[in-house]
């Protein structure tokens, strides 16, 4: 589903899955980020426990979110007797249409909760459309090129906490927004922002 109303409508929780999480860290300025949007911030106690696992790699995003629990800018929840039915529906099948344990939680509680799922990676995104059509989804980065966003951080902190999100958490950009994220950063940084396309980074 379109994710008009994410830019419109500041009813529907946000619920975040990992890799969200991980870019919004990257940034060093997710809290601002959050507090920009007015919906509610969730995140699943799965994606959570991925983050966690990360910690043996040296990784401390399992860290930075527990400082926003505790800040409460987004709230750890667990997915309920209705989206259990979703989770299980994602993560019980064939390869092709089975899922990660945090992305088929973070799309089950958002379906259970009316919300929005914010998720990044390309199977999970085309599989929520063709299974939950009415599901919005968003991406970071469609988050980060928010109005709201772009005003919180102001032209230059809004610059850095995109580069930061690329280069250092590689952030996925879905097609449909490159363009325009590369008109924010500049062709000439785009060159060393290795998780976008190649065409992309293509030099002038």
């Amino acid at each position: 589903m379109s994710s008009s109303n994410f830019l419109i409508n500041p009813h529907p929780v946000l619920v975040a899955d990992a890799s969200v999480v991980i870019n919004l860290n990257a940034t060093g300025c997710a809290r601002a980020i959050m507090a920009a949007l007015p919906n509610r911030w969730a995140v699943t106690a799965n994606a959570r426990a991925e983050l966690i696992q990360g910690m043996r790699n040296g990784h401390n995003d399992a860290g930075a979110l527990q400082g926003l629990i505790d800040a409460r800018a987004i709230d750890l929840v667990t997915v309920g007797e209705m989206g259990g039915r979703v989770y299980e529906s994602l993560i019980d099948g064939s390869a092709l249409r089975t899922l990660d344990d945090g992305e088929a939680a973070t799309i089950a509680y958002a379906y259970e909760a009316d919300g929005i799922a914010l998720i990044d990676e390309r199977k999970a995104m085309s599989l929520c459309a063709s299974s939950f059509p009415k599901l919005p989804v968003v991406s970071t980065a469609e988050l980060l090129l928010h109005e709201a966003v772009i005003q919180a951080l102001g032209p230059e902190g809004h610059i850095k906490a995109v580069m930061a999100a690329l280069q250092k958490a590689r952030m996925r950009v879905p097609p449909a927004h490159i363009a325009r994220l590369v008109t924010v950063i500049g062709e000439d940084a785009a060159v060393s922002c290795m998780s976008l396309p190649r065409a992309a980074r293509a030099a002038v």
